[in-house]
């Protein structure tokens, strides 16, 4: 690995990096690509640089190809910035036929931006994304690592306040 793509990756996360990496045999370094990259995304607030990825590929002794593959492959890696408060709201149709198109509409409302945007402050973004596994409690929302269900315009503005 080379100076300058080791230096991207903070101290903190290489050694978050090689905690998963211990869960792996050593010649399969690999398998601890989507915690790799889920770590230096978090590391650079919430999104991904190519020069990250290509960290990221040094780091694991990989091809970049093969770490640009999984990065954009899974809708979980953010390849631009985002907000503090990053709105991921489920589409699937378990969510849909619970009104996520009104959810989505109300944030947009709300926050006065459009899915893939931030807000001018820098607090907030929204995105649409496939299922997120909660469609008994449809429709819903995932902010952070937290999950909000059953929502209601009434509900988001909460959620939304909370945020502030």
């Amino acid at each position: 690995m080379t100076h300058k793509t080791s230096s991207l990756i903070s101290d903190e996360s290489k050694a978050d990096i090689d905690r998963w990496l211990q869960k792996y045999p050593a010649d399969k370094k690999q398998s601890a690509v989507m915690a790799a990259l889920r770590i230096v995304q978090d590391q650079n607030g919430g999104w991904l640089t190519p020069a990250l990825i290509e960290a990221v590929a040094a780091y694991l002794d990989m091809e970049p190809i093969a770490v640009y593959e999984v990065a954009s492959f899974y809708s979980m890696y953010e390849h631009k910035p985002v907000g503090k408060h990053h709105i991921k709201v489920c589409t699937n149709i378990s969510c849909l036929l619970r009104g996520s198109d009104a959810v989505m509409a109300h944030l947009e409302k709300q926050l006065g931006i459009k899915k893939g945007q931030v807000t001018e402050d820098g607090l907030f973004s929204i995105k649409e994304v496939e299922c997120l596994g909660a469609c008994v409690n449809a429709p819903m929302m995932q902010i952070g690592r937290d999950y909000h269900e059953d929502l209601s315009p009434e509900k988001i503005d909460e959620i939304l306040a909370r945020l502030k």
